[in-house]
Protein backbone atom coordinates (compact mmCIF):
# COMPACT_ATOMS: atom_id res chain seq x y z
CA UNK A 1 0.00 0.00 0.00
CA UNK A 2 1.16 3.21 -0.57
CA UNK A 3 1.79 6.04 1.44
CA UNK A 4 -1.19 8.00 0.08
CA UNK A 5 -3.33 5.10 0.01
CA UNK A 6 -2.39 4.78 3.93
CA UNK A 7 -3.41 7.88 4.87
CA UNK A 8 -6.79 7.84 2.82
CA UNK A 9 -8.20 4.73 4.85
CA UNK A 10 -7.25 6.28 7.77
CA UNK A 11 -9.06 9.45 6.88
CA UNK A 12 -12.30 7.13 6.20
CA UNK A 13 -12.55 5.28 9.46
CA UNK A 14 -12.46 9.22 11.59
CA UNK A 15 -15.58 10.90 12.39
CA UNK A 16 -16.52 13.17 9.88
CA UNK A 17 -14.78 16.69 10.87
CA UNK A 18 -15.69 20.41 9.44
CA UNK A 19 -14.97 20.58 5.67
CA UNK A 20 -11.34 22.38 6.03
CA UNK A 21 -9.94 18.64 6.69
CA UNK A 22 -9.88 17.79 3.08
CA UNK A 23 -7.61 20.93 2.98
CA UNK A 24 -5.28 19.46 5.63
CA UNK A 25 -4.91 16.60 3.64
CA UNK A 26 -3.99 18.42 0.62
CA UNK A 27 -1.39 20.29 2.98
CA UNK A 28 -0.36 16.87 4.41
CA UNK A 29 0.59 15.48 0.53
CA UNK A 30 2.06 19.13 -0.44
CA UNK A 31 4.41 18.43 2.76
CA UNK A 32 5.02 14.93 1.38
CA UNK A 33 6.05 16.01 -2.09
CA UNK A 34 8.31 18.85 -0.20
CA UNK A 35 10.24 16.28 1.29
CA UNK A 36 10.59 14.18 -2.28
CA UNK A 37 14.69 14.16 -3.31
CA UNK A 38 15.77 14.11 -6.68
CA UNK A 39 15.28 10.80 -8.02
CA UNK A 40 11.76 9.89 -7.30
CA UNK A 41 11.90 8.73 -3.28
CA UNK A 42 9.51 10.39 -0.58
CA UNK A 43 9.71 10.67 2.98
CA UNK A 44 13.15 11.48 2.93
CA UNK A 45 13.84 14.92 3.81
CA UNK A 46 15.15 16.98 1.82
CA UNK A 47 19.53 17.42 1.54
CA UNK A 48 21.46 20.81 2.14
CA UNK A 49 21.40 23.07 -1.51
CA UNK A 50 23.66 22.38 -4.07
CA UNK A 51 26.29 24.57 -4.79
CA UNK A 52 25.90 26.72 -7.99
CA UNK A 53 28.01 29.14 -9.83
CA UNK A 54 28.95 32.45 -8.97
CA UNK A 55 26.74 34.09 -11.53
CA UNK A 56 23.66 32.25 -10.61
CA UNK A 57 20.25 34.02 -10.45
CA UNK A 58 19.63 32.61 -7.13
CA UNK A 59 22.90 34.31 -5.60
CA UNK A 60 21.93 38.21 -7.36
CA UNK A 61 21.08 39.53 -3.92
CA UNK A 62 23.19 37.93 -1.76
CA UNK A 63 25.89 38.81 -4.41
CA UNK A 64 25.19 42.22 -4.36
CA UNK A 65 25.10 42.22 -0.69
CA UNK A 66 28.23 40.87 -0.75
CA UNK A 67 29.93 43.27 -3.16
CA UNK A 68 28.73 46.19 -1.53
CA UNK A 69 30.06 45.37 1.60
CA UNK A 70 33.37 44.41 0.28
CA UNK A 71 33.99 47.74 -1.22
CA UNK A 72 32.52 49.51 1.90
CA UNK A 73 34.92 47.65 4.24
CA UNK A 74 38.08 47.56 1.77
CA UNK A 75 37.10 51.72 1.81
CA UNK A 76 37.24 51.89 5.66
CA UNK A 77 40.40 50.11 6.12
CA UNK A 78 42.17 52.08 3.23
CA UNK A 79 41.10 55.07 4.68
CA UNK A 80 42.30 54.32 7.95
CA UNK A 81 45.57 52.81 6.62
CA UNK A 82 46.49 56.54 4.98
CA UNK A 83 45.37 58.50 7.97
CA UNK A 84 47.08 56.22 10.63
CA UNK A 85 50.29 55.17 8.95
CA UNK A 86 50.56 59.24 7.70
CA UNK A 87 50.97 59.89 11.36
CA UNK A 88 54.11 57.42 11.28
CA UNK A 89 55.82 58.90 8.03
CA UNK A 90 54.59 62.71 9.11
CA UNK A 91 56.72 62.36 12.16
CA UNK A 92 59.59 62.44 10.15
CA UNK A 93 58.11 65.33 7.34
CA UNK A 94 60.09 68.53 8.77
CA UNK A 95 63.51 67.00 10.03
CA UNK A 96 65.23 69.46 8.23
CA UNK A 97 63.43 72.58 9.22
CA UNK A 98 64.01 71.38 12.88
CA UNK A 99 67.40 69.82 12.97
CA UNK A 100 68.30 73.49 14.20
CA UNK A 101 66.57 72.60 17.31
CA UNK A 102 69.45 70.57 18.49
CA UNK A 103 71.15 73.03 20.43
CA UNK A 104 74.85 72.43 20.53
CA UNK A 105 76.70 75.02 22.81
CA UNK A 106 79.58 76.83 21.62
CA UNK A 107 81.80 78.14 24.42
CA UNK A 108 84.82 79.76 23.75
CA UNK A 109 87.26 80.15 26.95
CA UNK A 110 90.06 81.06 25.02
CA UNK A 111 92.13 83.76 26.94
CA UNK A 112 89.37 84.17 28.93
CA UNK A 113 90.36 82.97 31.99
CA UNK A 114 94.04 83.48 34.25
CA UNK A 115 96.63 83.31 33.63
CA UNK A 116 96.13 83.49 30.07
CA UNK A 117 94.24 86.54 29.98
CA UNK A 118 97.23 88.53 28.22
CA UNK A 119 97.25 85.83 25.36
CA UNK A 120 95.35 87.43 22.23
CA UNK A 121 93.09 84.71 21.56
CA UNK A 122 93.12 83.20 17.53
CA UNK A 123 91.15 79.42 17.88
CA UNK A 124 88.38 80.48 19.81
CA UNK A 125 87.18 83.47 18.06
CA UNK A 126 87.72 81.53 14.62
CA UNK A 127 85.41 78.81 16.20
CA UNK A 128 82.71 81.34 16.60
CA UNK A 129 82.98 83.14 13.96
CA UNK A 130 82.57 80.06 11.91
CA UNK A 131 79.58 78.70 13.86
CA UNK A 132 77.51 82.16 13.66
CA UNK A 133 78.21 82.02 10.03
CA UNK A 134 76.01 78.47 9.91
CA UNK A 135 73.46 79.84 11.90
CA UNK A 136 73.21 82.21 9.14
CA UNK A 137 73.24 79.71 7.03
CA UNK A 138 69.74 79.05 5.10
CA UNK A 139 70.76 75.39 4.76
CA UNK A 140 69.89 73.19 7.26
CA UNK A 141 71.84 72.91 10.40
CA UNK A 142 72.53 72.26 13.91
CA UNK A 143 71.26 74.84 16.48
CA UNK A 144 74.85 76.41 17.18
CA UNK A 145 74.25 78.61 19.89
CA UNK A 146 77.39 80.91 21.50
CA UNK A 147 77.17 81.04 25.28
CA UNK A 148 79.40 83.08 27.94
CA UNK A 149 82.45 81.44 30.06
CA UNK A 150 80.65 83.29 32.83
CA UNK A 151 77.25 81.01 31.97
CA UNK A 152 78.94 78.25 33.56
CA UNK A 153 80.89 79.97 36.20
CA UNK A 154 84.13 79.66 34.08
CA UNK A 155 84.46 76.14 34.81
CA UNK A 156 84.36 73.97 31.36
CA UNK A 157 83.20 70.95 33.65
CA UNK A 158 80.03 72.83 34.32
CA UNK A 159 79.27 73.10 30.29
CA UNK A 160 80.06 69.03 30.89
CA UNK A 161 77.24 68.94 33.78
CA UNK A 162 74.66 71.26 31.44
CA UNK A 163 74.87 68.53 28.07
CA UNK A 164 74.39 66.04 30.81
CA UNK A 165 71.75 67.58 32.22
CA UNK A 166 69.92 67.85 28.73
CA UNK A 167 70.06 71.33 28.63
CA UNK A 168 71.68 70.91 25.25
CA UNK A 169 72.65 68.04 22.93
CA UNK A 170 76.32 68.56 22.32
CA UNK A 171 78.81 71.28 23.39
CA UNK A 172 82.24 72.35 21.90
CA UNK A 173 84.33 74.27 24.28
CA UNK A 174 87.30 76.48 22.91
CA UNK A 175 90.04 75.39 26.20
CA UNK A 176 91.77 78.50 28.10
CA UNK A 177 95.07 78.06 26.75
CA UNK A 178 94.25 76.65 23.42
CA UNK A 179 96.46 79.48 21.79
CA UNK A 180 98.57 79.97 24.52
CA UNK A 181 99.93 76.40 24.21
CA UNK A 182 99.87 76.31 20.47
CA UNK A 183 102.41 79.41 20.69
CA UNK A 184 104.39 78.22 23.51
CA UNK A 185 104.84 74.94 21.10
CA UNK A 186 105.99 76.53 18.23
CA UNK A 187 108.20 79.09 19.76
CA UNK A 188 109.65 76.46 22.11
CA UNK A 189 109.99 73.51 20.19
CA UNK A 190 107.35 71.47 22.34
CA UNK A 191 107.30 68.00 21.29
CA UNK A 192 104.80 66.77 24.01
CA UNK A 193 102.10 69.62 22.58
CA UNK A 194 98.74 67.76 21.78
CA UNK A 195 96.80 69.47 19.56
CA UNK A 196 93.77 67.91 20.66
CA UNK A 197 94.14 69.47 23.95
CA UNK A 198 92.92 72.78 22.07
CA UNK A 199 89.09 71.93 21.99
CA UNK A 200 86.50 69.27 23.29
CA UNK A 201 83.75 68.30 22.44
CA UNK A 202 81.00 66.86 25.11
CA UNK A 203 77.51 64.38 24.16
CA UNK A 204 75.45 62.06 25.46
CA UNK A 205 74.95 59.29 22.81
CA UNK A 206 72.71 56.81 24.79
CA UNK A 207 70.44 59.85 25.39
CA UNK A 208 69.14 58.82 21.62
CA UNK A 209 71.58 57.04 19.86
CA UNK A 210 69.63 57.38 16.32
CA UNK A 211 69.13 60.96 16.81
CA UNK A 212 72.94 61.36 17.45
CA UNK A 213 74.05 59.33 14.86
CA UNK A 214 71.91 60.68 11.75
CA UNK A 215 71.93 64.26 12.63
CA UNK A 216 74.29 65.49 15.16
CA UNK A 217 77.51 63.62 14.48
CA UNK A 218 77.96 63.70 10.92
CA UNK A 219 77.69 67.64 10.95
CA UNK A 220 79.72 67.93 14.16
CA UNK A 221 82.19 66.26 12.39
CA UNK A 222 82.37 68.08 9.53
CA UNK A 223 82.52 70.97 10.93
CA UNK A 224 85.79 69.81 13.06
CA UNK A 225 87.18 69.17 9.91
CA UNK A 226 86.43 72.86 8.26
CA UNK A 227 87.78 74.92 11.42
CA UNK A 228 90.94 72.51 11.36
CA UNK A 229 91.47 73.16 8.03
CA UNK A 230 90.55 76.76 8.08
CA UNK A 231 92.54 77.33 11.09
CA UNK A 232 95.67 74.92 9.63
CA UNK A 233 95.93 77.42 6.76
CA UNK A 234 95.46 80.77 8.87
CA UNK A 235 98.09 79.42 11.44
CA UNK A 236 101.01 78.73 8.53
CA UNK A 237 100.65 81.81 7.04
CA UNK A 238 101.18 83.59 10.12
CA UNK A 239 104.17 81.26 11.02
CA UNK A 240 105.45 82.06 7.45
CA UNK A 241 105.68 85.67 7.85
CA UNK A 242 106.77 85.50 11.56
CA UNK A 243 111.15 85.59 10.71
CA UNK A 244 111.78 84.94 14.55
CA UNK A 245 111.52 81.37 14.77
CA UNK A 246 113.69 79.06 13.48
CA UNK A 247 113.18 76.28 11.55
CA UNK A 248 114.70 73.89 13.90
CA UNK A 249 111.87 74.90 16.45
CA UNK A 250 109.69 74.15 14.14
CA UNK A 251 110.56 70.47 13.02
CA UNK A 252 111.03 69.98 16.98
CA UNK A 253 107.32 70.21 17.37
CA UNK A 254 105.72 69.73 13.63
CA UNK A 255 101.66 68.44 15.41
CA UNK A 256 101.88 72.48 16.29
CA UNK A 257 102.27 73.40 12.23
CA UNK A 258 99.65 70.74 11.21
CA UNK A 259 97.09 69.88 12.17
CA UNK A 260 98.04 72.62 15.08
CA UNK A 261 94.52 72.28 16.90
CA UNK A 262 92.61 69.18 17.20
CA UNK A 263 89.20 68.37 19.11
CA UNK A 264 88.70 65.75 22.13
CA UNK A 265 85.94 64.09 21.91
CA UNK A 266 84.18 62.84 25.15
CA UNK A 267 81.25 60.39 25.37
CA UNK A 268 79.65 60.65 28.56
CA UNK A 269 77.18 57.80 28.33
CA UNK A 270 78.07 55.33 24.80
CA UNK A 271 75.15 53.33 23.86
CA UNK A 272 76.15 49.83 24.53
CA UNK A 273 76.18 47.08 24.37
CA UNK A 274 73.98 46.39 21.05
CA UNK A 275 71.94 44.28 23.33
CA UNK A 276 70.57 46.89 25.24
CA UNK A 277 68.76 47.96 21.72
CA UNK A 278 65.79 45.98 21.98
CA UNK A 279 65.31 47.35 25.51
CA UNK A 280 64.69 50.46 25.12
CA UNK A 281 63.42 50.54 21.01
CA UNK A 282 62.20 47.87 19.12
CA UNK A 283 61.76 45.42 22.16
CA UNK A 284 58.60 47.48 23.48
CA UNK A 285 56.51 46.87 20.85
CA UNK A 286 56.21 43.70 21.93
CA UNK A 287 55.27 45.12 25.51
CA UNK A 288 51.92 46.71 23.54
CA UNK A 289 51.24 43.41 21.50
CA UNK A 290 51.75 41.33 24.74
CA UNK A 291 49.21 43.12 26.39
CA UNK A 292 46.85 43.62 24.14
CA UNK A 293 46.52 39.46 23.28
CA UNK A 294 46.31 39.46 27.00
CA UNK A 295 42.89 39.72 26.47
CA UNK A 296 41.84 37.36 23.99
CA UNK A 297 43.37 34.56 25.89
CA UNK A 298 42.32 35.59 29.35
CA UNK A 299 38.54 36.26 29.01
CA UNK A 300 37.56 33.04 28.21
CA UNK A 301 38.72 31.89 32.03
CA UNK A 302 36.89 34.63 33.21
CA UNK A 303 33.70 34.27 31.78
CA UNK A 304 33.65 31.21 33.27
CA UNK A 305 32.81 32.64 36.63
CA UNK A 306 29.46 33.91 35.18
CA UNK A 307 28.37 31.44 33.02
CA UNK A 308 25.95 28.99 35.04
CA UNK A 309 27.35 25.94 33.94
CA UNK A 310 26.58 23.52 36.77
CA UNK A 311 27.17 26.51 38.73
CA UNK A 312 25.69 29.57 40.21
CA UNK A 313 27.24 32.60 38.39
CA UNK A 314 29.81 35.21 40.39
CA UNK A 315 28.19 38.19 41.20
CA UNK A 316 29.21 41.00 38.37
CA UNK A 317 30.78 43.03 40.74
CA UNK A 318 32.88 40.60 42.50
CA UNK A 319 33.92 39.14 38.75
CA UNK A 320 34.92 43.36 37.95
CA UNK A 321 36.88 42.79 40.97
CA UNK A 322 38.64 39.49 40.28
CA UNK A 323 39.09 40.30 36.16
CA UNK A 324 40.83 43.45 37.47
CA UNK A 325 43.42 41.79 39.80
CA UNK A 326 43.48 39.17 37.84
CA UNK A 327 44.67 41.26 35.14
CA UNK A 328 47.26 42.93 36.96
CA UNK A 329 48.71 39.67 38.25
CA UNK A 330 49.27 38.54 35.01
CA UNK A 331 50.95 41.98 33.78
CA UNK A 332 53.40 41.68 36.35
CA UNK A 333 54.26 38.46 35.84
CA UNK A 334 54.35 38.92 31.95
CA UNK A 335 56.24 42.25 32.48
CA UNK A 336 59.03 39.70 34.16
CA UNK A 337 59.31 37.39 31.91
CA UNK A 338 60.17 40.30 28.94
CA UNK A 339 62.78 42.00 31.35
CA UNK A 340 64.47 38.62 32.16
CA UNK A 341 65.19 38.27 28.56
CA UNK A 342 67.34 41.35 28.95
CA UNK A 343 68.95 39.67 31.65
CA UNK A 344 69.43 36.32 29.99
CA UNK A 345 71.22 38.33 27.29
CA UNK A 346 73.70 39.69 29.84
CA UNK A 347 72.50 43.41 29.73
CA UNK A 348 74.30 44.99 32.19
CA UNK A 349 71.87 45.90 35.66
CA UNK A 350 74.83 45.93 38.47
CA UNK A 351 77.20 48.63 37.73
CA UNK A 352 77.22 51.31 39.64
CA UNK A 353 76.19 55.35 39.25
CA UNK A 354 78.81 57.58 38.20
CA UNK A 355 78.87 61.28 38.52
CA UNK A 356 77.32 62.83 34.83
CA UNK A 357 80.68 64.83 34.39
CA UNK A 358 82.42 61.52 34.27
CA UNK A 359 82.87 59.34 31.08
CA UNK A 360 81.56 55.92 31.64
CA UNK A 361 80.92 52.76 30.14
CA UNK A 362 77.55 51.07 30.91
CA UNK A 363 76.88 52.37 34.39
CA UNK A 364 73.39 51.55 35.97
CA UNK A 365 71.41 54.63 37.53
CA UNK A 366 70.25 52.10 40.68
CA UNK A 367 73.36 49.56 40.90
CA UNK A 368 72.38 46.27 42.16
CA UNK A 369 68.51 47.33 42.10
CA UNK A 370 68.77 48.25 38.52
CA UNK A 371 66.48 45.39 37.61
CA UNK A 372 63.43 45.73 40.00
CA UNK A 373 63.66 49.21 38.84
CA UNK A 374 63.48 48.41 35.22
CA UNK A 375 61.14 45.49 35.83
CA UNK A 376 58.55 47.95 37.69
CA UNK A 377 59.16 49.94 34.64
CA UNK A 378 57.49 47.87 32.04
CA UNK A 379 55.01 46.56 34.50
CA UNK A 380 53.77 49.84 34.75
CA UNK A 381 53.93 50.57 31.10
CA UNK A 382 52.14 47.33 30.44
CA UNK A 383 49.45 48.79 32.67
CA UNK A 384 48.89 51.85 31.08
CA UNK A 385 49.25 49.85 27.93
CA UNK A 386 47.34 46.80 28.35
CA UNK A 387 44.62 48.48 30.27
CA UNK A 388 43.58 50.58 27.38
CA UNK A 389 43.27 48.19 25.01
CA UNK A 390 41.18 45.96 27.34
CA UNK A 391 38.55 48.96 27.96
CA UNK A 392 38.43 49.88 23.69
CA UNK A 393 38.44 45.88 23.19
CA UNK A 394 35.08 45.77 25.42
CA UNK A 395 33.68 48.87 23.67
CA UNK A 396 34.80 48.54 19.88
CA UNK A 397 34.54 44.63 19.93
CA UNK A 398 35.89 42.35 17.23
CA UNK A 399 37.04 42.91 14.22
CA UNK A 400 37.87 46.29 15.09
CA UNK A 401 39.98 46.34 17.97
CA UNK A 402 42.80 45.00 15.38
CA UNK A 403 42.45 49.21 14.16
CA UNK A 404 43.02 49.74 17.42
CA UNK A 405 46.26 48.02 17.50
CA UNK A 406 48.00 49.25 14.45
CA UNK A 407 46.70 53.04 15.71
CA UNK A 408 48.01 52.51 19.64
CA UNK A 409 51.74 50.61 18.04
CA UNK A 410 51.68 53.60 15.52
CA UNK A 411 50.99 56.49 17.76
CA UNK A 412 53.29 55.34 20.51
CA UNK A 413 56.05 53.90 18.03
CA UNK A 414 55.86 57.52 16.40
CA UNK A 415 56.33 59.38 19.50
CA UNK A 416 59.06 57.53 21.30
CA UNK A 417 61.55 55.82 19.00
CA UNK A 418 62.02 59.55 17.31
CA UNK A 419 63.34 62.93 18.93
CA UNK A 420 60.33 65.10 19.19
CA UNK A 421 62.26 68.30 18.96
CA UNK A 422 62.85 67.19 15.25
CA UNK A 423 58.83 66.36 14.68
CA UNK A 424 56.30 69.11 13.60
CA UNK A 425 55.28 70.66 17.09
CA UNK A 426 51.64 68.42 16.13
CA UNK A 427 53.34 65.40 18.06
CA UNK A 428 54.35 66.86 21.37
CA UNK A 429 51.31 65.11 22.73
CA UNK A 430 53.37 62.22 22.28
CA UNK A 431 55.19 63.72 25.92
CA UNK A 432 52.19 62.31 27.67
CA UNK A 433 51.58 58.70 25.69
CA UNK A 434 52.53 55.94 27.57
CA UNK A 435 55.48 54.12 25.53
CA UNK A 436 57.51 57.48 25.25
CA UNK A 437 57.48 57.50 29.09
CA UNK A 438 58.65 53.87 29.11
CA UNK A 439 61.63 54.73 26.46
CA UNK A 440 62.77 57.84 28.88
CA UNK A 441 62.39 55.74 32.31
CA UNK A 442 64.45 52.48 30.59
CA UNK A 443 67.20 54.82 29.10
CA UNK A 444 67.68 56.63 32.58
CA UNK A 445 67.60 53.38 34.57
CA UNK A 446 69.95 51.43 32.09
CA UNK A 447 72.55 53.98 30.80
CA UNK A 448 72.53 56.28 34.04
CA UNK A 449 71.08 59.23 32.14
CA UNK A 450 69.58 62.80 33.56
CA UNK A 451 66.82 60.88 35.57
CA UNK A 452 63.41 62.63 35.07
CA UNK A 453 62.08 58.99 36.41
CA UNK A 454 59.02 60.79 38.54
CA UNK A 455 57.97 62.53 35.66
CA UNK A 456 57.65 59.22 33.80
CA UNK A 457 56.30 57.62 36.82
CA UNK A 458 53.75 60.09 36.62
CA UNK A 459 52.55 59.93 33.67
CA UNK A 460 52.37 56.30 33.15
CA UNK A 461 50.57 56.00 36.91
CA UNK A 462 47.87 58.79 35.68
CA UNK A 463 47.13 56.57 32.60
CA UNK A 464 46.90 53.26 34.92
CA UNK A 465 44.53 55.43 36.99
CA UNK A 466 42.12 56.76 34.01
CA UNK A 467 41.75 53.11 32.83
CA UNK A 468 41.00 51.73 35.83
CA UNK A 469 38.35 54.08 36.52
CA UNK A 470 37.04 53.27 33.10
CA UNK A 471 37.23 49.81 33.65
CA UNK A 472 33.99 49.16 35.61
CA UNK A 473 32.29 51.34 33.14
CA UNK A 474 33.67 49.56 30.36
CA UNK A 475 32.68 45.61 31.64
CA UNK A 476 28.95 47.27 32.16
CA UNK A 477 28.96 47.96 28.60
CA UNK A 478 29.93 44.94 27.33
CA UNK A 479 27.64 43.05 29.47
CA UNK A 480 24.77 45.46 28.07
CA UNK A 481 26.20 44.96 24.45
CA UNK A 482 26.01 40.66 24.86
CA UNK A 483 22.74 40.56 26.60
CA UNK A 484 21.35 42.82 23.73
CA UNK A 485 22.81 40.59 20.92
CA UNK A 486 21.27 37.56 22.49
CA UNK A 487 17.91 39.28 22.60
CA UNK A 488 18.44 40.15 19.04
CA UNK A 489 19.31 36.47 18.43
CA UNK A 490 16.35 34.92 20.39
CA UNK A 491 14.17 37.08 18.35
CA UNK A 492 15.47 35.93 14.95
CA UNK A 493 14.48 31.91 16.01
CA UNK A 494 11.43 33.03 17.06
Amino acid sequence: MSVHQGRDSRSSSLPRLPDALPNSTETLQGQDHDREVDGGEKGKPRGPPQPVGFWDEGLKKTRHEVWRRWLLMTAIIAGFVMAVLSMFWAVLFHVEQNISSLQIYVVDFDGQIAPYTSVTPLVGPLIRGMTEEIQGSPDPHLGYVTMSPSDFDNDPIQVRQAVFDQKAWAAIVINANATALLQQAVQQGNVSYDPLGACQVTYVEARDQDTYSAYILPQLNSLQNEITSAFGSMWLERILHNGTISVTTLRQAPQALNPAIGFSQYNLRPFAPAVMTPAVTIGLIYLIIISFFSFGFYMPIHMKLIIPAGHAPLKFWQFIVWRWGATMVAYGLLSLAYSLISLAFQAPFANPSVPGTVVAENPNAYGRGTFVVYWMINYVGMIALGLACENVAMIVGQPWTAMWLIFWVITNVATSFYSLQLSPRFYYWGYAWPLHNVVEASRTTLFDLHSRIGLNFGVLIAWCAVNTALFPLCCHFLRWKTQRERKKAAAAKN
